[in-house]
């Protein structure tokens, strides 16, 4: 019985020390859940390169070596997310080293609550502290573009919008919803989409209960098939569902909180837009050809001037009223040196081909049926009426940026995809040839490119917005206005470039990525 005693006694003892060791080892185990991509700083010699080296450092300082221990564990999936992009630093202020650091650095994480502080470094000095929300999503869209906007749901006023972040968390919220669901598709980037998030979520506070008002950012390409299935071409794009089932789109972009809220009591379909009538069709004094009239119209007018336009075009659409006022006077004279004719190149693409009509409005002077001049320089009405009392050649045009020789790869619609998905890194320049900014950024970003044109992996692209199909491809990569740069790696968009749009900015961007793969090459020939 004594031997069975002595056994329990021993076996108290055995669970009590287990107990002792499990709670001393529990910080360690923590820290061991504490990715290897998170990089542990003490030295004040090691930190100054960390920050030289680094163009974009969050450092996670605490007061001991267990009061981060949530946050590194969050940071630890970050930093998975944001590898390349940005780094992680953690220095513990609680051991003898990491304390002279802190003091260095004038960090105190005791005097915060939880004991630890999050602060940001850019380009080698401090940023600013971190004080969004301690979550994944906050913390990676920060790091990815740590001077950039809040997201959307950060904001306390939008607390009563619905934020969905996949697909399968928008068909639950479709299929689990009894009440109506008003959906915003957005782009972070999307003017109208900040201009109308204020009025959404007032909205969604107003008719809290009776409805449901959500928001999706679905720029990220792995939306791609959920907008092709609700028709997303532009944002945003509002989406009406019953019980789970899509109804109608709605389409009021200036509406105030109270429209939403009205018409959610009475959901109508958009009502069909009156179409915009047709330069042809309205009392315009131009002459408007056809593919078919053209040439009959050159013989019968010894001397003309052709604008070819495209409906859409917005330089086209400010000259029209410039061209009409010269039409008047110049279509309608009795002694006029010669007409003014128009051809929409959208329907009537035989004429616009023959004469290689590749941008829009594009002007042509014919003398007795033949071609004679292209003539960029005439936008207005009295440039237009002084050249047809005098036709004179136009002063020689300036070669463009793709045609002279140089290393930027300029792509189009058609090739922009495929040549990108070739490149680790591509910076690209969205731009339109006549655009001032765009002008000074030639020259340094071609220098750029001249630097790393040895580097396969690395290219330096350009896309003329202006030109053919590119202004679609514009809208789909968020341009808004010019020049816009892109970074895409290997042909996924990351982020928007918005440092120096001299040369050094260019070139230290790209210095900077390469920097990372170097010190990542490094890094697996010492772990191997």
């Amino acid at each position: 019985m004594a031997s069975w005693n002595r056994y329990g006694s021993r076996m108290r003892e055995a669970k009590m020390f287990m107990l002792v060791l499990l709670v001393w080892l529990l910080p360690v185990l923590e820290a061991v859940k504490v990715s290897p991509l998170i990089e542990k700083v003490s030295d004040h010699k090691d930190f100054k390169k960390l920050l030289r080296t680094r163009t974009n450092v969050l450092v996670l300082y605490t007061k001991t070596a267990t009061s981060g221990d949530s946050h590194l564990k969050l940071l630890s999936d970050v930093a998975q997310t944001v590898k390349g992009q940005g780094t992680i630093a953690w220095v513990n202020c609680g051991d003898s080293e990491g304390r002279k650091l802190c003091k260095k650095v004038k960090v105190d994480p005791s005097s915060k609550r939880g004991g630890a502080e999050l602060l940001h470094y850019k380009d080698g000095t401090f940023h600013t502290e971190y004080n969004r929300p301690a979550t994944f999503k906050s913390m990676v869209a920060f790091l990815k573009d740590p001077s950039g906007p809040p997201l959307w749901e950060e904001n306390p006023e939008a607390k009563d919008v619905v934020h969905i972040e996949t697909e399968k968390d928008f068909r639950k919220l479709l299929k689990k919803e009894e009440r109506p669901v008003l959906l915003m598709f957005y782009a972070p980037w999307c003017g109208v989409c900040k201009r109308m998030q204020p009025v959404f979520q007032q909205a969604a506070t107003e008719t809290k209960g009776k409805y449901v008002l959500a928001g999706m950012n679905v720029h990220p390409a792995e939306f791609d098939g959920l907008k092709q299935e609700y028709n997303v071409k532009g944002y945003p794009t509002f989406c009406y569902f019953e019980k789970g089932k899509f109804l109608h789109h709605y389409e009021n972009y200036g509406a105030t909180a109270k429209d939403i809220a009205d018409w959610m009591k009475n959901p109508q379909p958009p009502q069909p837009k009156t179409p915009e009538v047709p330069w042809s069709e309205t009392d315009s004094p131009v002459f408007h050809l056809t593919d078919e009239s053209f040439d009959s119209f050159l013989e019968e007018h010894p001397a003309a001037l052709v604008m070819f336009y495209a409906p859409w075009c917005g330089h086209c659409k400010k000259m029209k009223p410039e061209y009409d006022e010269a039409a008047e006077i110049l279509n309608k004279g009795t002694d006029s040196p010669g007409v003014l004719a128009a051809v929409d190149s959208t329907v009537h693409k035989a004429v616009g081909d023959r004469f290689k009509i590749s941008g829009f409005p594009t002007l042509k002077y014919f003398e007795k049926g033949e071609e004679k001049y292209t003539l960029p320089q005439l936008r207005s009405q009295d440039k237009i009426i002084e050249f047809m009392h005098n036709p004179q050649a136009p002063p020689p045009p300036e070669q463009s940026w793709e045609d002279k020789p140089s290393s930027v790869s300029h792509l189009g619609s058609e090739d922009f995809r495929e040549a990108l998905k070739k490149k680790k890194h591509a910076l690209v320049m969205f731009y339109a040839p006549w655009c001032p900014h765009c002008k000074n950024s030639v020259p340094h970003f071609t220098t750029a490119a001249e630097l790393f044109k040895e580097d396969r992996k690395i290219v330096y692209a350009a896309v003329d917005c202006t030109k053919g199909q590119n202004h679609e491809l514009c809208k789909q990569e968020g341009v808004e206005g010019y020049p816009t740069f892109n970074y895409y790696n290997y042909g996924k968009f990351v982020e928007k470039y918005n440092g120096d749009r001299g040369e050094a900015g260019f070139t230290g961007f790209m210095r900077s990525l390469r920097g990372r793969d170097q010190e990542k090459v490094v890094k697996r020939k010492e772990e191997l």
